[in-house]
């Protein structure tokens, strides 16, 4: 009886281990749905302080390509998103930056300390706890 009592338990709590985990996404819409630079946040588990980072760079037909950025903190995540040049892009959360570009769906070295960046916009949690895509002031471009 207690055995069946502790795997009904196990089995009726499992759920709630799961509760507030992240598992979100938010686009840029470059020119087109079909091109577009994709950010995903995986949180495994609700008491880690860290989660997940891919990012997906598409250009359709030609290319799609998902990029494991590994680990970042989720306190305050802010992923930014600037222009480096024609169908270039770097991003930055926190210290950490990389570039992909969507021309063939390729991730670039970790740019120069002099890059010519552009601000596009940031992806950020807002207060419902959903990842969306904000843009800067004044960047050009759709969403």
């Amino acid at each position: 009886m207690r055995t069946t009592l502790t795997k009904l338990l196990t089995l009726l709590l499992t759920p709630l281990l799961l509760t507030g985990c992240v598992n979100d996404s938010a686009s840029y819409v470059i020119d087109t749905s079909d091109h577009a630079i994709i950010v995903m946040v995986t949180q495994d588990y609700f008491w880690s302080k860290q989660a997940g980072l891919r990012v997906i760079a598409s250009r359709l037909p030609d290319c799609q390509r998902q990029f494991d950025f590994g680990k970042v903190d989720m306190n305050g995540l802010n992923v930014e998103l600037f222009s480096t040049g024609e169908e270039s892009f770097l991003l930055r959360a926190g210290d950490e930056m990389w570039q992909v570009e969507t021309r063939g769906c390729t991730r670039l070295p970790e740019p120069s300390a002099d890059v010519q960046a552009q601000p596009i916009g940031i992806f950020h949690f807002d207060d419902r706890k959903q990842l969306v895509f904000e843009r800067a002031e004044g960047a050009a471009g759709t969403q």
